[in-house]
């Protein structure tokens, strides 16, 4: 499966923002990549600022262009407002569920976990991070990976009440998607008008 495997911190301090989870380098260095952080580069132009936030966008979710264009074409055919339809395809997909649920640190990690095949779906083990979970489906882990370090790590502390969309059951390890998303149940700063303006220049 493709994805990306550049330089994750270059990327969280590009957008000034922790993209790919708690990226430390951010407090260590506060300025843009490039030689002694110096930005000289011009105004960014409208197009360059709605490039930049599908750039966030796909990076934040860890998908790649052909999926991410995928999703929008999608999303313009589902009854909605595109941008927050848009999000909440991205919201659906199993690995940002497992991620969600605490059950993973980072979202690239909750795809190794689906791809290793620690993760069910209804009791059915699903290896694909793109899975687009419903509501009413269980999301939980595998009974022979419910000891596994990395989880038992992520889900120590883990506030389950932070996403009132899905509910955590403790007893099973695993979460019910209740409903879908609405946009103040997403926490990323993105702009996602900017993106639905980009794509309809194409």
């Amino acid at each position: 499966m493709a994805r990306y495997t550049g330089p994750k911190s270059k990327i969280a301090r590009k957008f000034g923002e922790a993209i790919y989870g708690e990226d430390k380098v951010l407090a260590k260095k506060n300025y843009p990549p490039g030689q002694h952080g110096v930005n000289k580069r011009r105004k960014t132009s409208e197009y360059g600022t709605q490039l930049r936030e599908k750039q966030k966008a796909k990076y934040t979710y860890g998908v790649l262009e052909k999926q991410f264009r995928n999703l929008f074409k999608k999303a313009t055919r589902t009854k909605g407002v595109k941008g927050e339809v848009l999000l909440q395809l991205l919201e659906a997909r199993l690995d940002n569920v497992v991620y969600r649920l605490g059950i993973a640190p980072t979202r690239a990690a909750a795809r190794q976990l689906v791809l290793h095949r620690h993760i069910t779906v209804d009791g059915q083990v699903v290896n694909i991070p793109s899975y687009s979970v419903t509501p009413g489906e269980f999301v939980a882990i595998r009974e022979k990976s419910k000891s596994l370090e990395v989880i038992a790590d992520s889900l120590a502390g883990f506030n389950h009440a932070k996403y009132p969309w899905i509910e955590w059951d403790e007893s099973a390890k695993g979460g019910k998607v209740l409903h879908t998303p609405q946009r103040e149940d997403i926490p990323e700063n993105i702009k996602e008008q900017l993106i639905v303006e980009l794509y309809s220049k194409q």
